[in-house]
């Protein structure tokens, strides 16, 4: 069989190399509005977020939102939106980015606790699906298709 880069090349994927951390999260780096932050890669978040510490840095324009969230170990958060931002995942490009903003701060204390580097956000499934992704764990490669 042939190897799994030189099918999805030809299906026209882009690869995406990303790391595991000490703490077993996929960690990859994102461009957002040109800007470089380091995300956590999350297959069951439904949607992708950035911390409220983070909305200046990326150039965010937040925007009211009723939505609350919840997620590993909190519930019923507070968030704001942020509508069509660019977001760059290696040369993969979403030019009409939307992104949740709320606070990360029970993930990054998390990730401190375990003596791990903290994040700015989490890529999850809505960039996934738009993507077709495939995840390939044993060589640490995202690969999306544009």
């Amino acid at each position: 069989m042939k190897n799994l880069h030189d099918i999805l090349k030809k299906e026209n994927y882009k690869k995406v190399k990303f790391k595991i951390t000490k703490t077993q999260h996929l960690l990859i780096k994102a461009k957002i509005n040109g800007v470089v932050g380091n995300f956590i890669l999350d297959t069951g978040a439904s949607n992708s977020c950035i911390g409220f510490e983070s909305v200046d840095l990326f150039l965010l324009e937040a925007k009211k939102s009723k939505t609350k969230a919840s997620g590993a170990g909190a519930t019923g958060m507070f968030t704001q939106l942020a509508t069509r931002n660019q977001l760059q995942l290696g040369s993969w490009k979403d030019i009409s980015f939307n992104i949740v903003i709320f606070d990360l701060s029970h993930v990054n204390e998390a990730l401190k606790q375990h003596k791990a580097k903290p994040v700015h956000g989490i890529i999850g499934a809505d960039v996934l699906m738009k993507g077709r992704a495939i995840v390939d764990y044993y060589n640490h490669y995202l690969y999306l298709l544009k």
